[in-house]
């Protein structure tokens, strides 16, 4: 896509029309309240305010309907720091570090560098929108079943050598997440499977249900069961400021994975939960500082806060150039721009180039309201953590039950959240990594029927699966040094020790 300069002042102009600003601050600010609250997430804000869009602008309509969805990825990592509660799937790998910061008594700390890194992120691949949306397009059409099952693959391999130390572990919790996503009809021979005769699993287990039971209600019976040795915290909540060092540290890991979730954002179907998820295992392997992952690295929660704000704009690559959602929440979106007139596709940026640039520039001003609305909210929120804990976990609790109503309106998924809630607490008390387990519910499925997809293209050739490509080949050869780089560092340095 080349940069018309008279189309993008024009775009500019109209972005800072009074009207556009309101459109822009208020989609933000929505996305950053929906964000934080479990189960619901920006498709659900997206789809209940679609009513609201109707006789709107369609270029007005389209930046409130982005802007709430970035303004989630800046929200959803809110309740994941402070409670230990993903607001969804994207803010997960937030709660690794995020949450040990807050029992550090850095929750200040911890909420600014998510902002800020949020905003290097979003800024990072608006960029990169304006530069690569084109030529980035034409890439992602190169993803077909079989490189899309190695994807996924290698990703799960990045995510079970989180679980340095205890990979057995990690293995079991990753096939638990597998086993999950089997529940319900195979969508290939219409069978179906593991449903136990309720018509409700036939459309399987909804991944937000695992992980608001797997974390919110898991956290809340791990900590009534310590109940008598909690205390709020008093005042000790930590400065808001980031020092030189936290600056030293950040910067390196922004810039390494904004770029990364950019990329995963612009693929099809795999979204910002892939994105954080794989953004903050590589960060770990390759920080200098990756032995305190997971007990309140400031780095840990820069690398999946930037790459999941990166994947949001990332994913409006595919829906704007060849009306193709890159997520949930952009399939929303499009059905959303179908009823208000506009044709997603190549084009739309001939057409329509002054709607395109007044987006960018939105997304530039709309990420610079959100890190500006998150900072000033943390004081706010920053009292939450004084709320006693026998209010404050009823309330997470009557949270999480609404949350997962929300998402079908149906009450066996109370009973579907308690049994995760259970298995949470189990894997807890037994110290079992949650991640594996997580990334592969939300995967499982779109992984099989690629894999089965991927025998049917390649006549059972599992050869052709997995070196048929060059983008294949390049996956696969990352996927073994991912599950053999522990081993692989472990002899180095044993080597240079010798020496």
């Amino acid at each position: 896509m080349g940069i018309d300069i008279n189309s993008f002042w024009e775009g500019l102009l109209t972005a800072f029309q009074p009207m556009n600003l309101l459109w822009i601050l208020i989609g933000g600010f929505l996305g950053t309240v929906v964000g934080m609250l479990p189960g619901l997430g920006p498709a659900t804000a997206v789809a209940v305010l679609i009513p609201v869009t109707f006789g709107m602008n369609p270029v007005s309509a389209l930046i409130l309907m982005v802007s709430i969805y970035y303004g989630a990825m800046y929200g959803g990592s809110r309740s994941s720091i402070l409670l230990n509660t993903p607001g969804d799937g994207s803010a997960i790998a937030a709660t690794f570090d995020g949450y040990p910061m807050t029992l550090n008594h850095q929750a200040g700390k911890a909420l600014t560098i998510s902002a800020v890194a949020s905003l290097f992120g979003g800024l990072f691949s608006v960029i990169g929108f304006i530069l690569l949306a084109k030529p980035l397009s034409e890439f992602a059409m190169h993803f077909g079943p079989r490189e899309y099952f190695v994807l996924f693959l290698f990703t799960l391999s990045m995510v079970v050598t989180l679980s340095l130390g205890k990979m057995v572990k990690g293995f079991i919790a990753m096939s638990i997440g597998l086993m999950m996503s089997t529940i319900g009809v195979d969508l290939q021979t219409s069978v179906y499977r593991f449903t136990f005769d309720v018509t409700h699993l036939s459309e399987g287990v909804d991944f937000l249900v695992i992980i608001i039971g797997v974390y919110a209600v898991a956290e809340v019976l791990y900590n009534y069961m310590h109940l008598d040795t909690l205390e709020p915290p008093k005042s000790d909540l930590g400065s808001m400021k980031l020092t030189k060092e936290d600056w030293k540290r950040t910067r390196w890991t922004m810039l390494r994975q904004s770029p990364i979730g950019f990329l995963i954002g612009v693929l099809p179907g795999a979204g910002g939960s892939v994105a954080s998820l794989l953004s903050y295992a590589t960060e770990k392997q390759f920080s200098k500082n990756g032995k305190q992952f997971g007990k309140g690295a400031i780095e840990g929660v820069a690398a999946p806060e930037a790459s999941n704000n990166a994947a949001s704009v990332g994913s409006l690559i595919p829906l704007l150039t060849m009306g193709v959602p890159g997520s949930g929440t952009t399939a929303v979106i499009l059905g959303a721009v179908v009823m208000l007139g506009l044709q997603p596709g190549p084009l739309l940026f001939e057409k329509q180039p002054e709607m395109v640039w007044t987006l960018v520039n939105s997304m530039f001003i709309g990420n610079i309201f959100l890190v500006i609305i998150n900072i000033a909210m943390i004081g706010l929120l920053l009292k939450i953590l004084k709320t006693p804990p026998k209010t404050l976990y009823p309330i997470i609790l009557v949270l999480a039950f609404l949350g997962t109503y929300t998402l079908s309106y149906s009450v066996i998924d109370f009973y579907i959240l308690l049994i995760f809630g259970i298995i949470g607490l189990l894997l807890k008390l037994l110290d079992f990594p949650i991640a594996p387990l997580i990334l592969a519910a939300i995967i499982g499925s779109d992984m099989e029927q690629n894999f089965r997809k991927s025998l049917i293209t390649s006549h059972n050739h599992l050869g052709d699966i997995f070196f048929g490509s060059p983008i294949t080949i390049v996956l696969t050869i990352m996927t073994v040094l991912a599950l053999f780089y522990p081993l692989i560092m472990k002899l180095l340095k044993k080597k240079a020790s010798s020496n």
